[in-house]
């Protein structure tokens, strides 16, 4: 039987993305629809403090001037729908925008507009309601302090709107990949009771939301990816049975393999097992990849779950200044050069800080790249000859952290020699933005659909709440006997990918073949995640390390996904450190030696 098929373009990842990427996909003339991700906690706080500033600010403009306007003919052309979150906190005025520029081109395209994610008029409720931090349990900010709350809405509305006649929806906040699954349900009129079906086309949308991450990016073999300027944008081929196929434009940069499709899967997830999206709860665990030809991979295995009956809603809040500047040392000694400023200055800084009346700083981080300051007790050069020193600290009060940049730049005749690095403007304080997580239920949001001048209210179903009976986890590989083994690096036996999510860490490790699993469980153990990782965790006090790391297995790709937490300083913008989200954890796991077998030794290495 042959299946109806629908072929989706991802062509944005975050706010600020190639604006090529349209265009490339529009080139494959063979597309259905095409859908951009510009949304994260972020990027919420920055709209919606230009929407403070300008009440019809508080979208992601490029979506309009680059994505849109150079390529609506085009779209027109070829019949695409388009699906987008670039709405942000201002989703009316983005589809208001787009009407005219629609207009004045003199084409027939209907846009329509999902609202009702965003929840700040209702923040004094919140204050008043104990509402407690789903990781924390801390109370609700103070409601001055608080930039945006929006709940993170599902893929059905979306599809709603489609089902009115849209050629175009516009969103504010929703999951990333729903705007994926909003086209399949409008394409194979699934129901909420196509649990499996809802799951994989989730999972063609957690792929497709990174854009050219799927296709090369951000690789463990990042020299088997060539001409990175053309890189391809990410397309899948889903049927309406839920399977899909992964590939991108013909011609196109990058590549698509079973290791750049699975990097992707476990790239910023936790429990594997449960990865709750609105619309449902999906199992990823056994997922399975096959390479059927060149850039082209086949997915197939994920489950799903009923859904839960609540809305995960993120605000963002400030919490005080942050700043601070790199500069860098080349010559003997360049480290202990770096060490003896950044001692200087803070000390400096500090005493400034007591003379005004000012409380000492909250937080203050000094990294030396080139030392290997990311790999802590793992640093492997001793004295290297050029570093690039990052000072930063965080402070209550703005004040504070113009003393700590006034006592960087009033050491610069005093410090070392070898100091050096481009200049620039004087570094400014900037605040700290905070992401604060909560439930609400489904039936306290009033969804709305507007399509050109008419509106309907969109009513949430639940028909089937997800299950509280405990997640029947797979067994583990069986324990490697060999008699004699020989270590080999992880890099050799593995892919990686890490991502952040809030303050927590994930680091997903594929193993190259089946055989390799064992090996790697065996010898990838939380312990060893959290040694590796331990000088970004907090005080440990009597706490054990590993106390921080989850391990979960996905035997279906042969992977493994260490959830790691409180390791990223508070994350974002509000962390002071130089890798604030995580990106480069993978990296430090990598080089760990594996005892393997001999055979596989001699095969590998």
């Amino acid at each position: 039987m042959e299946h109806k098929q629908l072929r989706i373009g991802g062509a944005c990842g975050f706010w600020g993305d190639s604006a090529r990427a349209t265009s490339q996909l529009l080139e494959t003339e063979n597309l259905d629809v095409i859908v951009y991700d510009y949304l994260a906690e972020i990027t919420m706080s920055i709209m919606a403090r230009a929407r403070a500033k300008n009440q019809q600010a508080g979208y992601a403009t490029d979506f309009l001037t680059s994505a849109m306007k150079p390529n609506l003919e085009e779209i027109s052309r070829q019949g695409i729908k388009i699906i987008s979150n670039a709405g942000g906190v201002n989703p009316k005025t983005c589809a208001a925008e787009l009407r005219n520029i629609i207009s004045e081109m003199g084409l027939d395209l209907s846009v329509a507009c999902v609202r009702g994610d965003d929840l700040f008029d209702k923040a004094d409720q919140f204050v008043d309601s104990n509402i407690s931090e789903m990781f924390s349990g801390e109370p609700f900010p103070p409601m001055g302090d608080v930039a945006s709350i929006n709940a993170y809405l599902g893929a059905f509305p979306i599809a709603k709107a489609l089902d009115t006649g849209a050629d175009i929806v516009v969103t504010g906040r929703c999951v990333d990949s729903a705007v994926t699954l909003a086209a399949c349900l409008h394409a194979f009129k699934w129901r909420r009771e196509d649990l499996n079906q809802l799951a994989m086309a989730s999972l063609a949308g957690h792929i497709l939301e990174c854009g050219p991450q799927a296709t090369g990016g951000n690789f463990t073999d990042w020299d088997q990816v060539h001409d990175l300027t053309q890189i391809g944008y990410p397309i899948v081929e889903i049927f309406d049975h839920g399977g899909f196929l992964c590939t991108k434009p013909e011609g196109s940069g990058g590549i698509v393999t079973v290791g750049t499709i699975a990097e992707q899967i476990v790239y910023e997830i936790g429990d594997p097992q449960a990865y709750i999206l609105p619309d449902v709860i999906c199992d990823f665990s056994n997922v399975m990849l096959e390479q059927v030809s060149d850039n082209k991979v086949l997915v197939s295995g994920a489950l799903g779950r009923p859904a839960p009956s609540q809305y995960k809603v993120c605000a963002t809040y400030a919490d005080g200044f942050r700043g601070g500047t790199i500069m860098t040392f080349y010559g003997i000694d360049a480290a202990k050069k770096a060490q003896k400023l950044a001692d200087a200055v803070f000390t400096g800084a500090r005493k400034s800080c007591e003379r005004l009346g000012l409380s000492d700083y909250s937080e203050i981080s000094t990294e030396i790249i080139g030392a290997e300051s990311q790999y802590g007790s793992h640093a492997a050069i001793v004295r290297p000859r050029e570093v690039a020193i990052k000072i930063a600290a965080k402070h209550p009060a703005a004040a504070g952290i113009e003393v700590l940049i006034r006592e960087i730049v009033g050491l610069g005749l005093a410090t070392p020699p070898g100091l050096s690095g481009f200049q620039g403007g004087r570094p400014k304080p900037s605040p700290i933005i905070r992401l604060y997580s909560f439930l609400i239920p489904k039936k306290l949001l009033n969804i709305w659909i507007e399509n050109d001048d008419r509106v309907f209210e969109y009513l949430e179903i639940i028909e089937e709440t997800c299950s509280a009976e405990p997640i029947l986890r797979p067994a583990p590989p069986l324990q490697p006997i060999d008699q004699k083994t020989v270590n080999l690096p992880l890099v050799k036996l593995a892919f990686a990918r890490s991502g952040d999510k809030g303050n927590k860490a994930n680091v997903g490790v594929i193993a190259r073949r089946p055989e390799y699993l064992p090996y790697i469980y065996a010898g990838l153990t939380e312990k060893i995640v959290a040694d590796r990782l331990a000088h970004f965790l907090p005080d440990q006090e009597n706490r054990e390390k590993v106390a921080y790391v989850e391990r979960f297995l996905m035997p279906g790709s042969n992977a493994i996904n260490f959830l790691i937490h409180d390791v990223l300083g508070g994350g974002g913008v509000a962390s002071i450190r130089n890798d604030p989200q995580g990106k480069g954890f993978s990296q430090l796991l990598l080089d760990i030696d594996i005892p393997v077998s001999k055979s596989i030794f001699d095969l590998v290495g």
